[in-house]
């Protein structure tokens, strides 16, 4: 079996982040739970944005939820990697753009 540094069986143990501080785990877990309430956004367009941020941050254990997640909404495998693009356009400009600092500073630096 191929060994990874992350534990596919650690996303099961996600809820167990509250056993050192409950305090915070339970505010945590609230919010978390009122963001994925449907609203002004459908729980399926969350689950979209969910899959391209879980990309975006290359979280795994997230990557594997909200593929899971995505399917059982019904949202197919083009409608997923399209979201997958869309996080990955948006990541790679906000890279981009902060090439102006740079620029601003290497302007600076030739004065």
């Amino acid at each position: 079996m191929k060994k990874s540094y992350y534990d596919p069986a650690d996303l099961k143990k996600f809820g167990k982040i509250s056993e050192w501080n409950e305090t915070l785990g339970e505010k945590f877990f609230d919010y978390y739970g009122k963001v994925f309430e449907e609203g002004a956004l459908t729980a399926r367009e969350k689950a979209l944005i969910a899959l391209a941020v879980s990309h975006t941050e290359q979280c795994p254990y997230c990557i594997d939820a909200y593929t899971k997640d995505s399917l059982q909404r019904g949202i197919t495998k083009e409608e997923m990697m399209e979201a997958v693009h869309v996080g990955a356009a948006i990541k790679s400009g906000a890279t981009l753009v902060h090439g102006v600092q740079m620029m601003n500073k290497v302007n600076k630096l030739e004065m």
